[in-house]
C-alpha cells in the first residue's frame, strides 16, 4: 500500500480531518437526537425516557440492565430515567421472582398513553430523515451504517 493509498496517512492531520467517516456519521446522530429532543420536549421527556417506554410498550417486565442496553444508556443513567419515571408515575416496578436482587418495570396506563402521543411525535423526525432518501438510497444507507459498526466492533 502505498502513501497515497493508506488510510493513516490520508487521514491524518488536520487536512485528513474532513475525509474522517466518524465526524459524519457523529454530526447525523447528533442532529436526529437534537430533533428527537425537540420533538419530546412538550410531553417533558428525555430521548432515553421515551427509548424505555417504547421498550416496555413492547415487553413489560424488564430489569434496568435489558432497559439500558435497548437504550444505549449506562447502568447508572438507566437508574435515574427509572426514577424519573416512577416519580412521572410513567412506570412501576416490582421485585423480580426470579432474582430477588432485580426490580422489573412495566408501563402504568398514564405511561402507556404517554408513549403512544411521544412515538407519533418520535415517527415524525424519522419520517424526515425517511423523506430524505429514495427507497435505493434507505436500504444503501442502513447497509453501510450496519457493515461501520461491524468493523469497529471487530
Amino acid at each position: 500500500m502505498s502513501a497515497a493509498t493508506d488510510p493513516a496517512v490520508l487521514l491524518a492531520g488536520p487536512q485528513g480531518a474532513q475525509l474522517r467517516l466518524g465526524l459524519a456519521i457523529k454530526q447525523a446522530e447528533q442532529a436526529m437526537m437534537a430533533a428527537k429532543v425537540e420533538a419530546l420536549r412538550g410531553l417533558d421527556l428525555t430521548v432515553p425516557q421515551y427509548a424505555v417506554l417504547l421498550q416496555l410498550a413492547e415487553k413489560a417486565d424488564r430489569s434496568g440492565a435489558q432497559l439500558a442496553r435497548g437504550a444505549a444508556v449506562t447502568p447508572q443513567t438507566m437508574a435515574g430515567v427509572l426514577a424519573n419515571l416512577e416519580a412521572k408515575g410513567l412506570i412501576g416496578r416490582q421485585q423480580s421472582e426470579v432474582h430477588g436482587k432485580v426490580m422489573l418495570a412495566r408501563l402504568t396506563t398514564a405511561g402507556e398513553r404517554l408513549v403512544a402521543e411521544a412515538d407519533g411525535r418520535a415517527v415524525g423526525v424519522e419520517a424526515a430523515l425517511w423523506s430524505a432518501f429514495e427507497p435505493e438510497e434507505r436500504e444503501q444507507l442502513r447497509t453501510l451504517l450496519h457493515r461501520a459498526a461491524a468493523a469497529l466492533q471487530r
